[in-house]
């Protein structure tokens, strides 16, 4: 495909592609004229592209951004536009922040088998927990958290030791929370298989917690180098979603890392999503504290869309079409010493921590549980409840702190 294919923007040059999926391809931009002063965009932006009749994804994309704005912590979107390209086609552009540090794949990549080092892995997974804060207090759930998602910008913050900030891209799957749907027959969820939560493949469940399951999973990768379930066998995707959806198996969490880094995976590696931590609560969590704070630092200046009015009629993809990626599960095998939960301890701490949460008003159940039957093993029951509030909006100092004196049983 050449550069130009697409076509230039009224204000803005195609450059190259810097990356391609199943939405489309995003392409390197520069301004036309840089030093035009009042301009509505940056002088390099990434433009996220496809042909109008298949660009549903990007436009879903545009609308949940539009609702997702001022977060320093999740991708900037600068608007969008159409353009024509060589064929005559019409093409749909969506532009947003440049994330000149790559993804956070790549960068895991390049750290090799041994990961980033943990101040590192630190100061990205707060940058996540923010964003994904904000997503969830707005009323949305990401829906498809995973290294490639992530783009590392330059950081402003002086003296923070941080070369980049990470933040939250890729909400072309997003949902709204508790979005009504209809059960289907076939399994239905949104995002990689390699990141979902236990609830998203036995009962099609997505809500917040299946965005901390996709964090924790994130964290494993990055201070291990390697994805979050090892393939000890060879594996397919099937394999990896019976292996996540049926009993009580977890991602291992090697014994070699600090207290700190274990206890903030077991937090997010809960199979129960009742008993998960939320953002809120891992952001108080001692693996991310004590590090400069960067947050006010990076303000986002108000940026106007090109167009007065909407370019295009909003075209989006239906919201029972299945995504499905396919994903590298190659992985190298673990020779560290893991924990694990014994069957008795389940109990014990569903119980403990059902008092503490009454106790602390932090969650509040209201009604029945009901018993769903998992559609991959066909022969385990998950217990869900579906009456679950969890804690909104911004966290003060009168918010309750995370149950740090708890150990929690991370195969609840």
């Amino acid at each position: 495909m050449s550069v130009n294919e697409f076509g230039d923007g009224v204000a803005w040059y195609r450059g190259a592609m810097v990356g391609k999926g199943s939405f489309g391809c995003v392409y390197l931009a520069t301004l036309k004229n840089p030093r035009l002063k009042n301009s509505y965009f940056p002088a390099v932006m990434a433009v996220k592209s496809a042909e109008v009749s298949v660009s549903g994804s990007i436009q879903k994309e545009r609308e949940v951004l539009n609702n997702i704005k001022g977060c320093p912590y999740i991708i900037r979107c600068f608007g969008d536009e159409t353009t024509t390209g060589q064929n005559g086609a019409m093409v749909y552009n969506l532009l947003l922040e440049y994330g000149s540090g790559g993804t956070l794949a790549e960068r895991i990549k390049k750290s090799g088998i041994k990961g980033l080092s943990e101040f590192e892995v630190r100061n990205y997974t707060r940058s996540m927990l923010r964003g994904l804060h904000f997503i969830h207090t707005i009323g949305y759930v990401h829906c498809d958290m995973k290294p490639d998602n992530v783009l590392l910008v330059p950081n402003s913050s002086e003296g923070s030791g941080a070369e980049f900030r990470a933040k939250i891209g890729d909400l072309g799957l997003a949902k709204r929370e508790n979005q009504s749907k209809k059960r289907r027959l076939e399994p239905y969820w949104r995002g990689t298989p390699m990141y979902l939560s236990p609830e998203a493949v036995s009962d099609n469940v997505q809500e917040c917690p299946a965005d901390i399951w996709a964090l924790g999973c994130i964290v494993l990768e990055m201070l291990t180098g390697k994805p979050p379930w090892d393939r000890e066998e060879d594996m397919d995707a099937e394999d990896v979603l019976k292996k996540i959806g049926g009993g009580h198996e977890l991602p291992k969490i090697p014994g070699n890392l600090s207290k700190e880094a274990k206890n903030f995976l077991k937090g997010c590696f809960v199979r129960n999503p009742r008993y998960r931590w939320t953002a809120e609560m891992l952001m108080n969590h001692p693996f991310v504290e004590g590090l400069i704070d960067d947050e006010g630092v990076e303000r986002p200046l108000e940026v106007e869309d090109i167009n007065v009015v909407d370019s295009i009629l909003l075209i989006t993809e239906s919201d029972d079409e299945l995504a499905y990626y396919s994903e590298d599960w190659s992985c190298v095998s673990e020779d560290d010493s893991f924990g694990y939960w014994s069957e008795d301890d389940y109990e014990e701490m569903e119980n403990e921590m059902t008092s503490y949460f009454a106790d602390e008003e932090i969650f509040k159940v209201e009604g029945s549980v009901a018993a769903i039957s998992s559609t991959i093993d066909g022969g385990s029951d998950r217990i869900i409840d579906s009456s679950i509030e969890v804690p909104s909006g911004s966290p003060s100092n009168n918010s309750p702190k995370c149950p740090l004196n708890f150990t929690i049983p991370a195969g609840v």
